[in-house]
């Protein structure tokens, strides 16, 4: 009986289970392979992290998926994220993850480290574990800071080489390019030819130039400009965050033109293209109602002239008067503060009107709806008082969302813990229903685009724009970041009374092989990537033109 005993104890009796093929299969899903085509219906088998097979699978995996009436494709690539520094505090990215989100790409406002702790900052990431794929860029603006501090003024020559010198380090480091976001002080404080100059370094790592522009409202064509003649001097790819006509006198008019300027560019062959998120507002810091101007002296001397009545009179002045060219004024391109939203005061006192227009809560108040804002935003100090402005129309979300070269980016962060707010403390449905909000919304329900081109517009063209050469497609041998959606159920959910609510239909996303979100919920599994922009090293980086 001994010989019996030991093959019990080792699994070796006839009928025992053998060992799994693969490591997932997925069964009978409709797939859609991220490149444009349409579904076939196939089984998906992974191993190793990545697709070991397409189409018929007759062996076993560790993990099955019955994907019987779901669709199956690559994981959902967000262009415009704002992860970089909450993933330090919490890799798992739920709800980036409920929404079949594998791959970040981070970085409008830079890293949350400076250039040369880049790679500690990656190494970190990857040490704690992240549950996506994550990505950034360096920020222009965080270069300028750290060598001329948050004030206006031009760069001497030397300045000018120390902030190429740490461009260069981030780019060696892995930053896919340089970022700006020149509505926002001290970034609007940089030139065109100051941003110029260091889109030469990221260009010859092959890198971008990713911006949110000068100004989104009435000025979006020549802020358009702008952003093609720093591709084009720079030799630079360009990218064009949260493509919008935030302009309510300028719906159905600018948008047009905007697009005609950006394929007019990609005809004489600019490399720029765009991303967009599906909703009519935009969310920011209520300090963007205050001219830049005020920032000349940095922020502190702002707040201070912020509470002097005669500075507030000449500034309400200047926001009755629009937008000046060294400012985008949001109330006027919301079309005043009734279609300006408190989302979050950080103040107890002021909680109750969260959901509010400005002009609402000043009636409440008794109180001129600029000095609402301003006494909500230097009462929420050090923390940054959030507002939604309605400034966009839907006609012209469609037409930039048919566009081939525009991606989708939700502009959001991933949340700290799952069900809050994100990391920038705004309640805005962008959080969590960006991506099936273009499936259920722009797809099923108005047919603005077809499911191939819009899963094309998450995923393969995301990849190919950042050189992600391994994803956004499936293909046998590629890396395995899968998303199963149920398209008949597929909702956003989120809303502007509940944002963030879940969406419901997709219940499974695989992240390099691993099954991440299993049956709807977060299985715990970290298995996401730092990315890392190859760039040979920079030689004298700091002394080239």
């Amino acid at each position: 009986m001994k010989p019996l005993i030991v093959l019990l104890a080792a699994g070796f009796l006839v009928g025992a289970a053998p060992s799994p093929d693969y490591d997932v299969v997925i069964r009978g899903g409709r797939v859609l392979d991220g490149a444009g085509n349409p579904w076939v219906r196939a089984d998906v088998a992974i191993k190793d992290g990545r697709i070991a097979r397409i189409g018929g699978v007759a062996g076993r995996g560790a993990t099955e998926i019955d994907a019987s009436g779901r669709y199956v494709a690559p994981g959902f690539i967000d262009m415009m994220d704002q992860s970089g520094e909450v993933l330090l505090k919490n890799g798992a990215a739920e709800n980036k993850l409920r929404m079949g989100v594998t791959t970040v790409i981070a970085g409008e406002g830079g890293t949350p480290v400076e250039a040369a702790q880049i790679p500690e900052y990656f190494a970190r990431l990857e040490q704690q574990g992240i549950s996506v794929n994550f990505g950034t860029y360096y920020s222009a603006a965080q270069a300028r800071v750290k060598v001329m501090g948050d004030g206006a003024g031009a760069p001497t020559p030397q300045q000018m080489a120390a902030m190429k010198a740490l461009v260069g380090t981030a780019m060696e480091a892995g930053a896919f390019g340089i970022s700006s976001a020149l509505i926002y002080p001290p970034d609007s404080f940089q030139t065109t030819a100051d941003l110029v100059e260091l889109a030469k370094v990221a260009g010859r790592c092959d890198g971008f130039y990713a911006s949110h522009m000068r100004d989104e409202s009435g000025k979006l064509l020549s802020a358009i400009d702008e952003a093609i003649a720093i591709g084009e001097r720079g030799g630079v790819k360009v990218e064009i965050f949260h493509l919008k006509a935030a302009f309510a006198p300028g719906w159905g008019k600018l948008m047009p033109q905007a697009i005609d300027k950006v394929a007019a560019a990609r005809a004489r062959g600019v490399d720029i293209s765009a991303d967009l998120y599906p909703y009519t507002a935009g969310g920011t810091g209520i300090d963007i109602t205050v001219p830049n101007h005020l920032f000349n002296d940095g922020p502190e001397a702002a707040w201070k002239q912020l509470r002097d009545p005669k500075v507030r009179g000449k500034l309400k002045a200047e926001l009755a008067a629009g937008s000046q060219p060294d400012w985008s004024n949001l109330v006027e391109a919301s079309g005043g503060w009734d279609h300006v939203v408190l989302a979050n005061g950080f103040d107890p006192a002021y909680v109750r009107f969260h959901g509010q227009s400005f002009a609402a809560i000043g009636k409440a108040l008794h109180k001129d709806p600029a000095d609402v804002a301003w006494d909500i935003m230097l009462a929420a100090l050090p923390k940054r008082a959030m507002a939604l402005f309605f400034m966009m129309d839907e006609r012209d979300i469609e037409l930039a969302m048919k566009q081939s070269w525009t991606s989708i980016g939700s502009d959001a962060a991933a949340a700290e813990k799952f069900g809050d707010t994100d990391a920038l403390g705004l309640p805005h449905p962008r959080a969590y229903g960006t991506f099936p909000r273009v499936i259920a919304e722009y797809v099923r329900k108005r047919g603005v685009l077809t499911l191939e081109d819009a899963v094309r517009k998450m995923t393969s063209w995301p990849a190919q724009r950042m050189g992600l050469a391994d994803r956004g497609v499936l293909r046998e041998g590629l890396r395995a970041d899968l998303v199963v959606f149920d398209y008949d159920r597929i909702e956003d959910v989120a809303s502007w009374t509940k944002p963030t609510a879940s969406p419901i239909g997709i219940d499974d996303v695989i992240v390099n092989g691993v099954p991440t979100i299993v049956g709807g919920r977060h299985s715990g599994a970290k298995a996401g990537v730092v990315l890392r922009h190859r760039c040979s090293k920079l030689a004298e980086v700091g002394s080239q033109s």
